[in-house]
C-alpha cells in the first residue's frame, strides 16, 4: 500500500451496537450534535495544529519513550502531522485518516489509507503487523471506540505500545456526548474503560503530561500494551 493507493471507506454508519454498548453507559452517550457522515465534515483539509507547541512536544516525548526505533508504526486518525520525534527512524509509518490532502502532506507517512472508522471499524491490516500505534487528540470522535481499539489490538504484535493522547479541545459538533459531559479526569477514566472493554490490552495507565509552562494546553494520555491473550469478535 502506497500513498497513491488511498482507498475511501463507505460513509454509511454502522448501527450503534456491539462491544461499545457493553460499557453500560447512557444510550445517547455516543450521539453527536452533527450526525452527518464524517467524510462530509472533513472534506476540506485543515492544515492547523489542534494543540499548542508545548502540548505537541509532550506528545512527541511520549512517542520517543514508547515507540521502538526501527519499528512499524500505525498513526490512527492521522492528519498532516504525526508528532513523531524527528531524530528517530522507523521502518514504516502508516497513517489512517479522513482527509487525503492532509495525509498526502504528512512528511512522516510512508503509506496512508483514507477510512471512516465510525462507518467501518475494521482495519485492513494483517494480525500483529505493527510495533506501536498512536491516536492523537482524536479519540473523542469515535462512536464505536471499543470496536476500533479491539481492531487496533489485533494488528499490533503482543507487547506493542499504544498511546492515546488528548487535551481539552475538540470540534463540539463531532465529539460524542459522553466526552463533552466529562472533565479531564473523566476523559482518562473513559479511555481506560474503552481499553479494558476491548479485552486485548494490558498495563493500562493514565498519564498527565501537561507541560509546566504557564498557559500551555493540557496534555493527557492513556497508554497500554497489546496483551498476549486474544480477544476475537466481529466488529
Amino acid at each position: 500500500m502506497h500513498a497513491s493507493d488511498a482507498a475511501t471507506a463507505s460513509a454509511t454508519r454502522v448501527p450503534f451496537q456491539g462491544p461499545t454498548m457493553a460499557l453500560d453507559l447512557p444510550a445517547d452517550s455516543f450521539r453527536r450534535y452533527d450526525e452527518s457522515p464524517d467524510p462530509w465534515f472533513y472534506t476540506q483539509p485543515r492544515f492547523v495544529e489542534h494543540i499548542d507547541d508545548g502540548a505537541i512536544a509532550a506528545v512527541t516525548q511520549l512517542y520517543r519513550e514508547l515507540f521502538p526505533t526501527g519499528g512499524r508504526i500505525l498513526d490512527l486518525m492521522s492528519s498532516w502531522v504525526s508528532h513523531l520525534p524527528a531524530e528517530v527512524d522507523y521502518r514504516q509509518v502508516v497513517g489512517v485518516g479522513l482527509n487525503e490532502e492532509e495525509l498526502a502532506a504528512n512528511p512522516r507517512l510512508d503509506a496512508y489509507l483514507v477510512q471512516d472508522l465510525n462507518a467501518s471499524p475494521s482495519l485492513p491490516f494483517e494480525d500483529h503487523s505493527f510495533d506501536a500505534a498512536g491516536i492523537c487528540v482524536s479519540i473523542q470522535y469515535l462512536t464505536h471506540p471499543v470496536e476500533v481499539l479491539r481492531e487496533l489490538g489485533r494488528v499490533l504484535r503482543p507487547g506493542a505500545p499504544l498511546a492515546v493522547t488528548f487535551s481539552n479541545r475538540c470540534f463540539p459538533t463531532k465529539a460524542v456526548a459522553i466526552w463533552q459531559s466529562l472533565d479531564d479526569a473523566g476523559h482518562a477514566e473513559l479511555v481506560t474503560r474503552y481499553l479494558q472493554a476491548a479485552r486485548n490490552w494490558s498495563d493500562i495507565r493514565a498519564l498527565d503530561r501537561t507541560p509546566p509552562a504557564f498557559g500551555s494546553d493540557p496534555l493527557f494520555a492513556v497508554v497500554g500494551l497489546r496483551s498476549a491473550s486474544e480477544a476475537r469478535a466481529t466488529v
